[in-house]
């Protein structure tokens, strides 16, 4: 639908971002907007109710969650269409990076109907910026999957990502997610745990990643909360030590059918890679 279709009176949808933890980093401009509109979506009304009542803000609430979000849409549309202004919220942090409201955001845009960000707290950003990381170039991958094999090749897939990696994960597969990336990316390379941002116990904690999984699972307090794993990007070999993904590719499908040394002189036969440096990156692999 064009602009010029769309009622004059239509409402607008704003896109709030929520603190992460401590309250104080909510904004002035959130607050008000929260306050002014006619209807909060929110991931979690229970979560999200407690929120409002701690600053003071009776605004209706109406659940916008990745089960009904498609369902649910149209209503929110309506009220927009209506005239009446509409914020998005998700649990914490900014709504769509790796929360719900994708899908509404893009009816409500389809619809030629304004939407407005309200810049905040986002975990991943407030990660980057403490973890000492290059910057510059980052990529955000969100939550692997939850299947170690799935998981694996993910990571497989960003192997040779020169850029700095970020990942979400949740507490109870923290520590076999650290593994499948000790085990895909090796055990020197770096990496930064930020955990709980913002709240009490926070932790930013930056090692090699066979360091940090043995730290890691060595204090079980350190398996708790929210977390994000900022992953140093690849720093390609020189010279005759050089072995790329697709040498590590052909060596993982043989390791799965051969020995260790067989598996490693046919994959020197295979790609031209010195055997010894494939020997050794599958006694890595096989931890």
């Amino acid at each position: 639908m064009s602009q010029s279709t769309v009622p004059s009176a239509a409402g607008t949808l704003y896109v709030v971002a929520t603190p992460i933890g401590n309250l104080d980093d909510i904004s002035a401009r959130a607050l008000r907007v929260l306050k002014e509109v006619a209807l909060i979506a929110a991931e979690d009304t229970r979560h999200s109710v407690r929120l409002l009542q701690h600053f003071g803000i009776d605004t209706p609430l109406a659940a916008c969650h990745d089960h009904n979000e498609r369902d649910q849409g149209g209503r929110f549309l309506a009220r927009l269409q209506e005239g009446a202004d509409v914020a998005l919220i998700s649990d914490a942090g900014t709504p769509l990076i790796s929360d719900p409201g994708f899908h509404l955001v893009r009816q409500v845009r389809q619809a030629g109907i304004r939407v407005v960000p309200v810049p905040g707290a986002c975990a991943l950003i407030a990660a980057l910026s403490a973890a000492g990381l290059p910057s510059d170039r980052f990529i955000f991958e969100g939550f692997l999957p939850a299947k170690a094999t799935a998981r694996r090749s993910r990571l497989t897939e960003v192997l040779e990502e020169p850029r700095t990696l970020i990942f979400y994960e949740a507490p109870h597969r923290l520590l076999e997610s650290i593994a499948d990336m000790r085990d895909v990316f090796g055990g020197e390379r770096h990496v930064v745990l930020g955990r709980e941002l913002t709240k009490t116990f926070e932790t930013i904690k930056g090692l090699p990643l066979g360091e940090l999984h043995d730290w890691v699972a060595a204090d079980a307090n350190q398996q708790r909360g929210e977390c994000v794993l900022l992953v140093s990007g690849w720093l390609a070999p020189e010279g005759d030590e050089a072995i790329n993904a697709e040498a590590l590719r052909v060596l993982d499908l043989l390791l799965a059918e051969l020995p260790l040394k067989r598996a490693a002189a046919l994959a020197a036969e295979i790609t031209g890679v010195r055997k010894n440096l494939l020997y050794q990156a599958g006694l890595e692999r096989k931890g």
